[in-house]
């Protein structure tokens, strides 16, 4: 008896140890010079964000800056509710949008790691109503001259590497331009909150491909069909698995699709203006999807970004292999691919381009030519944004995280904030 008590405890304790590593807070430097930064250069951004806000060019701000595993920067400006005079806090929480994405791939590559997903093969295999989907061409009609939208097969299915890497075919209704399966997809009211993930996916499935699979890259909702494939391997609810499998090991308190709570309510920032499609986040959503949809602040994704910086594991606990990390962080997009976006917005929004040396992975942007690309960096560094004006990159080889968090759409009154951003903190970089 007094043996089994005995490791009853030390059991305990082993959990108690556990729970204490994943609490840990984020280091923080001494001072940005400990780190390699400069301290006098990193307040440019305190300057930059400031004169914004009394511009009212964004609604409040707050930025984190790490290296080398420690904090070196992190302020909040503005406010959290400019119509209630919230100050924003560096806790306060943001709907981080498309940096949902990076949490969807991971879902799926833990999960290919455990042998229950396999990139190389065809999405109808997890999803069989995704079998024999066709593409939609359109052609002049002869008799007519006018254009209509004609149904092809498809030259070969769709795959799992497809949705990670935004070639499936798949799209967007609402970017890139206008086309007529683009109406298409805005007509299938695949927004609808009270939709299920299961029912979008569906709606999907009945709709045509916008290119042939593998051959162009377009953002688009293939992220969404990545989160149905999660939930069919696991078998559970997409959300609960990104709580079960990778927010609640890795102690991200506020990361959720929606913030439970008094508190956490209380701590949401709210845009300048008013959005017609901004998702409210204080109340459990009914539709979870792979795309969007997550609320989290910046100490939160910080030590997701450290997790991924560190190959995939944080504070003792492993989500996935460095190998892992390696290839998902690595450019999937061959030479010769066609890019949906058109040239012109290329240079200005982070999808592949030759012109700007930008490839994509499994979930992110890669820089893979920095020599190309107008904004500084490292080769191999990595990053996304959301679309009401959250943004991260990571760059392995300086050891360095950015992170920025507003509830401002970028380009709104003249708030181009990561291009700014990129330059305040790679100019603040004074020793290896």
């Amino acid at each position: 008896m007094k043996t089994l008590r005995r490791l009853m405890l030390a059991a305990l304790f082993c959990i108690f140890l556990a729970s204490v590593a994943v609490a840990q807070a984020i280091p923080q430097a001494t001072n940005p010079e400990e780190v390699g930064l400069s301290k006098e250069r990193l307040e440019r951004i305190s300057a930059w964000l400031k004169t914004d806000v009394e511009k009212k060019a964004v609604t409040g701000a707050v930025v984190m800056v790490l290296r080398k595993g420690k904090i070196a920067y992190y302020e909040a400006f503005g406010y959290q509710d400019r119509e209630k005079s919230i100050p924003m806090a560096r806790n306060s929480i943001f709907r981080i949008y498309s940096m949902t994405k990076p949490f969807t791939s991971l879902a799926v590559m833990m999960l290919a790691e455990e042998g229950k997903i396999q990139l190389p093969f065809p999405v109808s295999q997890y999803l069989p109503e995704f079998k024999d989907m066709k593409v939609g061409v359109e052609k002049q009609d002869p008799a007519t001259g006018n254009a209509e939208l004609v149904f092809e097969k498809a030259n070969r299915e769709m795959t799992v590497q497809d949705l990670l890497r935004h070639t499936s075919g798949i799209t967007y209704g609402t970017l890139g331009g206008k086309s007529m399966v683009k109406d298409l997809y805005n007509k299938a009211n695949l927004f609808d909150g009270k939709q299920t993930l299961a029912e979008e996916v569906t709606k999907l499935s009945k709709l045509p491909l916008a290119y042939q699979p593998g051959t162009t890259w377009d953002y688009s909702m293939s992220t969404d069909i990545l989160a149905r494939i999660v939930e069919i391997a696991s078998g559970v609810d997409f959300d609960v698995f990104i709580a079960d499998r990778i927010t609640k090991p890795l102690g991200l308190k506020d990361t959720a699709y929606w913030a439970e709570g008094v508190d956490r309510q209380s701590r949401i920032a709210e845009p300048g203006t008013k959005l017609t499609w901004i998702y409210q986040g204080t109340t459990k959503p009914n539709w979870t999807t792979g795309a969007q949809g997550l609320c989290s602040n910046a100490e939160d994704y910080g030590r997701f970004c450290l997790m991924l910086l560190h190959g995939g594991t944080r504070d003792g606990v492993r989500l996935v292999s460095p190998h892992t990390i390696k290839h998902m962080t690595s450019n999937h997009i061959p030479p010769g691919y066609k890019y949906a976006v058109p040239v012109q917005n290329q240079i200005l929004w982070p999808s592949p381009s030759m012109e700007t040396g930008q490839g994509f992975g499994l979930g992110f942007a890669i820089n893979c030519q920095p020599e190309r690309n107008p904004l500084p960096g490292s080769k191999g560094d990595y990053y996304w944004m959301g679309a009401l004006g959250t943004y991260f990159w990571i760059d392995p080889k300086e050891e360095l995280i950015g992170i920025l968090m507003t509830q401002d759409p970028f380009g709104a009154k003249g708030f181009i904030s990561p291009y700014r951003m990129r330059y305040f903190v790679y100019q603040a970089i004074s020793a290896n």
